[in-house]
């Protein structure tokens, strides 16, 4: 794979800074190896193969796992004619994926973790490739090792390509007339995708969003890349392949679509036929596990991964002050966030000590955010170039101010809407919080040299900016100190019941209520 320090950085996911060679004019040297998931693939499946074998990629870097996920596993034959590498992996109740799993996502993270190359290329058991299809995705590989590749396909009739046998079907991809056999027959784009492509001109555009178009069909990942991101989720069995690049792009993908690597899809699917339900479907599932679709959760609702993290370091602050800027984080317009508060956990022990003596304050803050869903209490401060849960997190520089209401959400909306990486807030008494975007840092950290601060690089791959909060009313970015930012109770919440007061006469009548 390429050196990560010598890699071309690419800004944001602007991937024309990118130079690779034309097809038939290099000389690959990285091995890949094609997943194809099969569930009760019999009758595509020789053709599938017959074009694999036909393709300008050198056969002996060339590996094809069949992956079965047959209804009846054990039924899967592979045919005659296939590339030499060519072998099938079955699940295993003992295997790495662990017992009863079924579906495409199962099948292709299955056929990762058995993988023998340096990319991973998926492709479905009803895909015709083009004879350089492989070797238009794999020179992207050659040139960043964070690359996404994401090929390109037309939905056709199957019959032209049944009608021939694997040999014909080889010789007709080997001689580039394959295509031809659909001339004057209906060939209908990936609309939603094209669309996009469209629009965000072919994603270079889009900023980091391009993973909303990651299909999997016919797209390519180094297996590094797939293994550090966590995978595919084999649980799900609908959106896999948008929830697989959520995590790509949160550890730094870069999503190139390339317009030579061309493949028909051999049939429609139900997807296109019951497009409305299926998204009802997998909109609660990707809501949950893409927490970069902030857009498709509901406000108010807790999530398994937050889509901010807020990290304060509560060692050495006094107890009230820490209490009063995670109580005002926890008041903010945006709920979908989780508190990562440090502290000295460890120090709490059960045997008898001096209540009020020993660790008081940790023992104070613990008892009062132990049980809170929204507040995770951890012993070290994360580190700064490591795994997040999280598509952006702040780190507050102390506890002497707290933010407003609407400032996270303003902060967060205007990020996104510049997709700078990194936003510095300058706090009334001159300290800074840093606001971060988890696939800038990732993408900087792959890219950054020793000598380089992370900063520097984070302005060149994403862009920093920088804005100055204010404590007067009305402030766009407001931050108060703690103590004020701290959300109180109503003063009539543990007061004493008074009978003299017309506001609250009112609200009786108004609820039938008698005294």
């Amino acid at each position: 794979m390429p050196d990560p320090t010598a890699q071309p950085r690419v800004r944001r996911n602007e991937w024309q800074a990118l130079a690779v060679p034309a097809t038939g004019t290099w000389d690959p040297t990285l091995s890949v190896t094609v997943v194809v998931p099969a569930y009760t693939a019999g009758t595509l499946l020789p053709t599938v193969l017959a074009g694999l074998d036909a393709q300008t990629y050198p056969a002996h870097l060339l590996e094809v796992l069949v992956v079965d996920d047959g209804p009846v596993r054990g039924d899967l034959v592979l045919p005659e004619l296939r590339p030499e590498r060519t072998r099938v992996v079955r699940p295993d109740d003992d295997g790495p994926v662990g017992p009863g799993g079924w579906g495409r996502a199962h099948a292709c993270h299955l056929g990762a973790l058995a993988a023998e190359g340096d990319v991973l290329h998926w492709l479905d058991a009803d895909m015709l490739l083009e004879r350089d299809q492989v070797e238009a995705q794999l020179r992207w590989h050659h040139v960043l090792d964070h690359v996404v590749t994401l090929g390109t396909k037309s939905f056709v009739d199957p019959a032209p390509a049944l009608a021939r046998t694997p040999a014909e079907v080889r010789d007709g991809v080997a001689s580039g007339v394959m295509p031809s056999w659909w001339d004057g027959l209906e060939q209908t784009p990936h609309t939603w995708v094209e669309e996009i492509f469209a629009r965000t001109d072919d994603l270079r555009a889009i900023g980091w969003n391009a993973f909303r178009t990651h299909t999997g069909a016919v797209a390519a990942v180094s297996r590094a890349l797939y293994l550090a991101s966590g995978g595919m989720d084999p649980t799900l069995r609908l959106g896999e392949d948008i929830a697989l690049g959520g995590r790509l792009a949160e550890v730094g993908a870069v999503f190139v679509p390339d317009r030579e690597a061309r493949s028909l899809h051999l049939g429609h699917t139900h997807v296109m036929s019951r497009a409305a339900r299926v998204n009802d479907y997998n909109e609660p599932f990707l809501a949950d596990r893409v927490p970069a679709l902030h857009a498709h959760r509901r406000r108010g609702r807790s999530y398994s991964a937050p889509y901010l993290e807020v990290v304060l370091d509560s060692r050495g602050e006094e107890w009230s002050a820490v209490a009063a800027t995670v109580d005002a984080v926890l008041a903010s317009t945006l709920t979908d966030l989780e508190v990562v508060l440090v502290g000295d956990w460890d120090e709490l022990v059960e045997e008898r000590h001096a209540v009020l003596d020993r660790s008081v304050d940790v023992r104070i803050l613990h008892e009062t955010y132990a049980a809170d869903p929204r507040v995770r209490l951890v012993t070290e401060v994360p580190p700064a170039e490591g795994p997040r849960r999280s598509p952006w997190r702040m780190t507050l520089p102390g506890t002497a101010w707290g933010p407003g209401r609407a400032a996270l959400e303003r902060v967060l909306l205007h990020l996104e809407h510049t997709h700078d990486g990194l936003r510095l807030v300058h706090l009334p008494d001159g300290t800074v919080a840093r606001v971060e975007r988890t696939a800038a840092v990732a993408r900087a950290a792959r890219t950054r040299r020793p000598d380089e601060p992370l900063d520097a690089v984070l302005a060149e791959v994403a862009g920093v900016g920088e804005v100055a909060a204010e404590e007067r009313e009305g402030a766009r970015v407001r931050f108060l100190p703690a103590a004020d930012a701290r959300p109180r109770l109503h003063p009539r919440f543990g007061g004493p019941a008074t009978d003299d007061d017309e506001a609250w006469r009112r609200i009786d009548r108004a609820l039938g209520y008698r005294r």
